[in-house]
């Protein structure tokens, strides 16, 4: 296979040096840091009456976010899609027991774990903003708050996880996953 052969069958979004590759698309980045905003306002305004106004206002931001995002989920592109980072029981397993070994599986796009993390955030942001809308027009009652608030509360030990995870694969793999949401751009699997 000559050289220009060998070019072809690299990916169009790889770097210069072979060792990057494009992951997050700009659409998937605003979502995640608009997403991370709207939710850290919500859950600092609401036991505020008087900035309450703006504890609703993030969550329509953040309901409108999820909508766009499940969408993107299913009509984006690469490793935005849903269908890239399906995480099946096995998955999920065989990847923890990587980890805790202390040789995790390298993905480019979700690990299994962190997709577990996405779709338990989406869910528990779905809820949140359903029953935060049924609170603040008064359907549901009493019931219909504590669901609100378990769901912003579970939502926030997601966040908490999710972080962890994130040191802890931004370690492993020895990548800032960070700046790769930030830049769209993420270290190669070797």
């Amino acid at each position: 296979m000559n050289a220009q052969q060998s070019a072809a069958l690299e990916p169009a979004d790889a770097g210069t040096d072979g060792t990057r590759v494009r992951v997050w698309d700009l659409p998937t980045r605003i979502f995640h840091w608009s997403l991370a905003t709207s939710f850290v306002v919500a859950f600092v305004t609401s036991e505020s009456e008087k900035l309450r106004d703006i504890h609703v206002l993030a969550g329509y931001a953040m309901a409108g976010l999820i909508a766009f995002r499940i969408l993107w989920g299913l009509v984006g592109g690469g490793h935005s899609r849903f269908a890239d980072f399906v995480p099946t029981p096995t998955k999920v397993i065989d990847y923890l027991k990587s980890l805790l070994a202390g040789t995790p599986r390298h993905y480019v796009g979700h690990n299994p774990a962190g997709a577990v993390a996405i779709f338990l955030l989406l869910g528990f942001g779905i809820t949140a903003a359903a029953s935060g809308y049924a609170t603040y027009n008064e359907f549901g009652g009493h019931f219909m708050e504590e669901v609100h608030e378990a769901a912003a509360n579970g939502m926030m030990a997601m966040v908490v996880i999710h972080l962890a995870g994130v040191v802890v694969s931004s370690w492993l793999h020895g990548e800032n996953l960070v700046t790769a949401m930030i830049t769209g751009w993420k270290k190669r699997s070797t």
